[in-house]
C-alpha cells in the first residue's frame, strides 16, 4: 500500500471513529456510512456484525444481525472476529470477499482486523449501555419502572412545563381473580393489553410505568385525561386473540393535576399525592376514581400521628374490648357476643374509623388483633373462673395476618396461654377484602376448625366474590351485612327482602350459622323470624357493650324480644 493509499486508510479510519464517539450523540447512518467506505477501500463485499446476550443465545441463533455493508457480489469469508464480554454476552465481526480479485496483503489483513476490533468494541460499549439503562429504567417484565416515572418527572421540571400535566396512580380491581377465573399467563395478557390501551392514548405527551404487581403510574398532559378516565373506569380487554376472548379490567385511580401553584421540590410530593388518592379510591366503594385536594393532606397527617401514637397506647393498654351481644331470637337467650376495639385516648373515645384503617395500612393492625385476642381470652378466664355462663366470642382478624405462615400457632398459642377452652372463641374474617390468596385463607380455616376454634366470615355479601368465598372456604358462621336486611318499609317482594332470604337459605343448606347483622327494629327480627335466621346482633338488642355492661348482661343471659331489652 503507498504513502497515498495509506493516508486515505487513516482518514477513513479517523472518520469511523469520530462517528463512533462523538460526545454528544452518535448518528447510526453515518456510522454506517463510514464504515461503507472503509469496506469500498478494501474491496469488501460484504460486512456483519453480531450480538448474542449470552453464549446459549448465540447457538440457538438468538440474537441481533447488522449488515453494515453488503454490495451484493458473491464472496466468501476472509476474516473473523469474536469477543465475549464480562458479562457474557457475544459479540461477532465478520469481512467477506469476491474470489476473483486479489487477497489482501497482510498488513492490510492486520488493518481490517483492526477496523474489525474497533467496530466489536464500539458494540460492545454501546450494547452495555442499552442493558444498564434496561435494567435501570425497566422491569423484568419489559415494563417501565418508577425510576422512569421518577426522570420523566425531572426532566419536565427541568423543562419547567410540569404544569399542565396531570398524574395518576391506577391499581386494577380485583386482579387476584381475573387471574384465578382466566389463569395468570391470560392475565399477564390482559394487564399487557389494559396497559397498552393507556400507553397508546399518552403517545409521546407523557409516559405509563409499572410500580410493581397490578399497580401502575403515569404523568401525561392534562388534555388526554378524559380518554385515559374512560379507560380505567372499566372497559373489556382480550386476552385471547385467536378466540377473541374478553374480560372487563377497571382501576381504582387517583389523580393529581399538576397547576401553577403547586411548588414542586422533590417526584416524592407528586407520589405522595396520587398515592393518597388512590388509597381513598381503593376503599371508596363504588367511587373508583379519586382526584387529589388539600383535605388528603390533612388526612395524612392525621394517619402520621396514628402511627406514631399507637405504639405508646398499646403500652400503656389505652384499647379497650367492648363486647356487642348475639341473640338467638326465638329463646331471647345471649348466646354469643363480637368483641370490638375502642380507643380511650385522654378520656376521650377515637373513633374505630379513624385508627382502623389506618392500622390496617400496615403490620401494626396484627399487633392490635393479638391484643384483642389476648385481653379476650383473658375475661372469658376469668368468668369461667367467677362460675358465669359464658358464651363464645368472635375476635376479628385482619387479612394482613394472612402474610403470617405461623398465624395458627400465634392464636392458639395466645388462647392455650390463657387456658381457654377452644369451643369458646370465634375468629372472624372479614369478607370485604379480596386481594388474598384462597390457599392461604383455607389453610387458616381450615388449622382453626381442626383446633376446634370456630371460624366466621363477616360482612357476606359486601365483597366481590362472596360465593367463591364460602364455596371453597370451609367456615362455621355466616354473618349477613346489614345491607341485606330489609327496612321496615319493604314490602316482602322488595329486592332486599328476596335476597335476604335466598342468602339466608343457602347458608342454611351448606349447614352454615347464619347471623343477621346490623338488626335495629321490631320488624326486622321478625323478618328474621319469618326467614328462619335464628341468631341476630344489633342495636335493637344492644350496643358494643365495656366490659361491666357486658357482664352484667351475662349474668341476667337473656332478652325481651317484644322490646330488646334484657330480661
Amino acid at each position: 500500500m503507498g504513502n497515498e493509499e495509506l493516508l486515505e486508510y487513516y482518514r477513513l479510519f479517523d472518520a469511523l471513529l469520530y462517528t463512533m464517539t462523538d460526545v454528544e450523540s452518535f448518528d447510526i447512518e453515518e456510522i454506517k456510512n463510514a464504515l461503507a467506505d472503509l469496506c469500498k477501500f478494501f474491496k469488501i463485499s460484504k460486512g456483519i456484525t453480531e450480538f448474542y446476550q449470552n453464549i446459549s443465545n448465540e447457538k440457538a441463533n438468538k440474537g441481533d444481525v447488522f449488515v453494515g455493508y453488503d454490495n451484493g457480489e458473491d464472496c466468501v469469508e476472509i476474516i473473523s472476529r469474536r469477543i465475549v464480554t464480562k458479562s457474557m454476552a457475544v459479540v461477532k465481526c465478520s469481512a467477506y470477499r469476491s474470489e476473483k480479485i486479489p487477497p489482501l496483503s497482510a498488513d492490510d489483513v492486520q488493518r481490517v482486523d483492526l477496523v474489525m476490533r474497533t467496530v466489536l468494541s464500539f458494540i460492545s460499549r454501546n450494547r452495555l449501555q442499552n442493558v444498564v439503562e434496561k435494567f435501570t429504567f425497566y422491569d423484568e417484565y419489559g415494563y417501565r419502572n418508577v425510576r422512569s416515572f421518577i426522570r420523566y418527572i425531572e426532566n419536565l421540571d427541568e423543562k419547567g412545563i410540569l404544569s399542565g400535566h396531570t398524574a395518576i396512580y391506577y391499581n386494577l380491581r380485583h386482579f387476584t381473580l381475573i387471574n384465578r377465573e382466566i389463569g395468570r399467563n391470560n392475565g399477564d395478557i390482559a394487564m399487557r393489553n389494559f396497559f397498552n390501551m393507556i400507553e397508546n392514548i399518552v403517545g409521546d405527551n407523557g409516559i405509563v410505568c409499572r410500580v410493581g404487581g397490578d399497580n401502575f403510574v403515569s404523568v401525561f398532559k392534562d388534555e388526554l385525561l378524559d380518554d385515559i378516565l374512560k379507560i380505567v373506569k372499566g372497559v373489556p380487554v382480550v386476552y385471547d386473540n385467536n378466540n377473541q376472548k374478553r374480560i372487563m379490567v377497571s382501576a381504582s385511580t387517583g389523580v393529581f393535576r399538576i397547576t401553577d401553584e403547586f411548588v414542586y421540590e422533590t417526584p416524592g410530593d407528586i407520589m405522595d399525592r396520587i398515592l393518597s388518592s388512590s388509597q381513598a379510591a381503593k376503599i371508596g366503594g363504588k367511587d373508583s376514581i379519586v382526584f387529589f385536594d388539600d383535605k388528603m393532606e390533612i388526612g395524612k397527617e392525621k394517619r402520621m400521628k396514628i402511627q406514631q401514637l399507637f405504639p405508646i397506647a398499646l403500652k400503656n393498654k389505652e384499647f379497650k374490648v367492648f363486647y356487642q351481644p348475639k341473640i338467638d331470637i326465638q329463646t331471647g337467650e345471649l348466646v354469643g357476643a363480637e368483641a370490638l376495639c375502642r380507643w380511650f385516648k385522654e378520656g376521650k373515645i377515637i373513633p374505630p374509623m379513624e385508627f382502623i384503617p389506618v392500622l390496617e395500612y400496615s403490620t401494626d393492625i396484627c399487633q392490635l388483633d393479638f391484643y384483642m385476642l389476648d385481653n379476650v381470652c383473658k375475661d372469658i378466664r376469668r368468668w369461667l373462673d367467677e362460675g358465669h355462663k359464658v358464651v363464645r366470642v368472635s375476635v376479628n382478624l385482619s387479612r394482613k395476618h394472612m402474610m403470617d405462615v405461623d398465624l395458627l400457632d400465634h392464636i392458639i398459642e395466645i388462647v392455650d396461654r390463657n387456658n381457654v377452652p377452644h369451643n369458646y372463641i370465634e375468629i372472624e374474617l372479614t369478607e370485604t377484602t379480596t386481594d388474598v390468596e384462597f390457599r392461604d385463607l383455607k389453610r387458616v380455616v381450615s388449622g382453626l376448625q381442626q383446633a376446634g376454634i370456630c371460624t366466621s366470615v363477616d360482612d357476606f355479601g359486601m365483597g366481590y366474590s362472596s360465593l367463591n368465598l364460602i364455596r371453597e372456604v370451609p367456615w362455621n358462621v355466616l354473618k349477613v351485612d346489614r345491607s341485606f336486611l330489609p327496612l321496615d318499609e319493604e314490602n316482602s317482594q322488595s329486592t332486599r327482602n328476596v335476597m335476604f332470604k335466598y342468602v339466608v337459605g343457602m347458608a342454611k343448606e351448606l349447614g352454615l350459622e347464619c347471623v343477621a347483622e346490623g338488626v335495629e327494629t321490631k320488624r326486622q327480627v321478625e323478618i328474621l323470624k319469618n326467614n328462619q335466621c335464628v341468631f341476630a346482633q344489633g342495636y335493637y338488642f344492644d350496643r358494643p357493650l365495656p366490659l361491666d355492661e357486658f357482664e352484667d348482661r351475662l349474668i341476667k343471659h337473656h332478652y325481651i324480644i317484644d322490646s330488646g331489652v334484657p330480661d
